[in-house]
């Protein structure tokens, strides 16, 4: 039995999803719209403003897609209300980063600047030259691009510094001790 597969999933107001006969989901709302295909053994149904997904059997691959399938679209409904945010911070001496145009240009201790060009449909914003936004209605695509600026500098436990998620808690090493 999958838990959050037999969740339902209540349609909020204003948000239209629109299911094709390939199981092509389509969702709508003020945010914007999302797309994406979902395996055709999965029936995805829509009653009186209310979405439930049910599986065909208990074979395991069916129960893996059964709670797959209804958070992917429950991802998409909040994506196109509310929108999704990660938040990162830089942390170490002359890290800093900064919009350029679209591209966002990142100096944390390399000998050139580092320039990342974010896809449609995400934006990165900088609060702080040591805090960075990326926003979204697509979560996969806002925690993608969240890793590739982490990836940039990940932090190092002796001194901590690097690019980390706001809520991200860098367990520290001690260092060499002299004789």
């Amino acid at each position: 039995m999958s838990r959050i597969g037999n969740k339902i999933l209540e349609i909020p107001e204003g948000v239209t999803i629109d299911i094709s006969s390939d199981n092509q989901v389509t969702v709508k709302g003020p945010k914007g719209e999302l797309s994406r295909k979902f395996s055709e053994d999965m029936k995805i149904v829509i009653q009186d403003n209310v979405l439930t997904v049910e599986r065909p059997s208990d074979i395991n691959k069916h129960k893996s897609l059964h709670g797959t399938t209804r958070a992917h679209i429950g991802n998409m409904v909040e994506g196109v209300t509310k929108g999704f945010e990660r938040k990162l911070q830089l942390i170490g001496v002359g890290y800093r980063a900064q919009m350029s145009g679209k591209k966002l240009v990142l100096n944390v201790g390399y000998s050139h600047p580092v320039e990342i060009v974010p896809e449609d449909g995400v934006e990165v914003e900088v609060p702080e030259n040591t805090k960075l936004t990326v926003r979204g209605i697509d979560k996969e695509r806002v925690g993608a691009l969240a890793s590739n600026i982490r990836q940039v500098r990940p932090p190092e436990p002796y001194k901590g510094k690097g690019i980390r998620y706001e809520d991200e808690y860098v367990r520290r090493k001690e260092g060499k001790t002299a004789k």
